[in-house]
């Protein structure tokens, strides 16, 4: 072998070597920002604490409204998520009115909450608004979508119109200026943390962000 070849030789296997090494330092640098995890500032804020209504549970509220096509396209996340939610999580919807049209689709809400019928028909009412185009915030529609869902149309205007539904709309506008929400949906983890999908970067990325927001709940709480 010639002296030429064999220097050719070895400078490409020093090139290889000095390639692997740097890519190495990369994964190290890479590795442990991915542990990371969350980052508050980021994916998530701290905010005031507001005392929970949900007792040992880890309280986490979605604020939304039917009528916002976001909270509509974030739906099928949030139900996938309430699937296999840590067992000490106490989940609950508060609907904003933003929009005069919103009220009702609040009162609308908690009239299928009243009947134990949010969880199923909610998917179903988003898409009805938004894939459909049923003006469902109009009380006559919205008793007659009721109806065509199996419920008594009757019971369901009687509950719509209670002084009952009309305190719970009232009380979830109180407690979305407690939170000061902004925007929908937003995430609120036991009080002290605030998410959505643009902080947690989509819809997907959301329950990772929620569960992890759990845990940190869950490791700050008193120990009992």
């Amino acid at each position: 072998m010639s002296i030429e070849v064999a220097e050719l030789r070895k400078g490409a296997l020093s090139l290889v070597t000095g390639l692997l090494l740097a890519a190495a330092t990369t994964l190290a640098f890479v590795a442990p920002a991915q542990a990371q995890g969350i980052v508050e500032g980021k994916q998530y804020a701290r905010i005031k604490p507001v005392a929970v209504e949900s007792g040992k549970k880890i309280e986490v509220i979605e604020f939304f409204s039917y009528g916002c096509p976001h909270c509509g396209e974030f739906e099928p996340t949030v139900q996938e998520w309430l699937k296999s939610a840590p067992a000490d999580v106490s989940f609950r919807r508060i609907p904003v009115n933003f929009q005069p049209r919103w009220v009702n689709l609040a009162k609308a809400y908690y009239t299928l909450e009243a009947m134990g019928e949010d969880q199923k028909l909610s998917p179903e009412l988003f898409s009805a608004i938004h894939s459909k185009g049923l003006a469902l915030w109009d009380t006559d529609k919205f008793f007659d979508w009721a109806a065509t869902k199996g419920l008594d149309r009757k019971k369901v205007e009687d509950l719509f119109n209670s002084f009952t539904i009309s305190g719970k709309v009232n009380r979830a506008t109180q407690l979305a200026q407690v939170y000061n929400i902004q925007e929908v949906p937003t995430v609120i983890v036991d009080g002290k943390f605030i998410t959505s999908p643009g902080r947690a970067g989509s819809h997907a990325a959301t329950p990772g962000v929620i569960n992890e927001l759990v845990a940190k709940a869950r490791a700050e709480r008193p120990k009992s």
